[in-house]
């Protein structure tokens, strides 16, 4: 086959230059915005109700809003850990060094991570960057405020998804209860 005359119209993959994996980590990081959910959708005031009385259904709206809601709860926690880290300036480094660290080994790789010739598994690899994370940001003497912080945004999403009805989840709910009951 030959190819005289044609323009190529994209440029060889081989060659790994940093504007090239900036791409890539720019396009990757969309996808994973794409998974977060509109804001309007989180704040909708309509969709709000007291929470069940009972621990089961309770327990069903709060898993089903936090897989539902997961980007938007982590960017919720995320920004409250940084505002509370805004009067502890090497706190806020360390913060923004392991946010970095979290880009390039879990959330931008495109591949699995192999190290001494075995294969990380994503969920050691999550575990060890969350303990690692913590450890340092611990070592910079503001321990009650990141604890505090991270308790705050914790609490913040349990308390939304409480409240924040789910009527995919009470349908299958319900339909649940259906069939328990026979």
């Amino acid at each position: 086959m030959t190819t005289y005359g044609t323009i190529p119209t994209s440029q060889p993959t081989n060659a790994s230059s940093p504007l090239d994996y900036i791409s890539r980590a720019k396009g990757m990081g969309r996808l994973a915005l794409d998974t977060r959910r509109p804001w309007r959708e989180l704040t909708d005031i309509h969709s709000f109700s007291l929470p069940p009385r009972s621990f089961h259904p309770l327990l069903a709206r709060i898993k089903s809003n936090i897989s539902y809601f997961s980007m938007n709860y982590a960017v919720v926690v995320l920004v409250i850990v940084f505002l509370s880290l805004l009067w502890h300036p090497i706190s806020l480094i360390v913060f923004l060094v392991c946010m970095i660290a979290w880009l390039f080994f879990y959330f931008l790789r495109d591949e699995p991570l192999v190290l001494f010739g075995r294969t990380i598994a994503e969920g050691v690899m999550l575990a060890a960057l969350s303990v690692v994370t913590l450890a340092l940001l611990l070592l910079t003497q503001a321990t009650v405020n990141i604890l505090v912080s991270l308790g705050v945004g914790i609490l913040v999403v349990l308390v939304h998804a409480a409240v924040r009805k789910d009527e995919e989840g009470y349908t299958d709910l319900e339909n649940y209860a259906a069939v328990g009951e026979r």
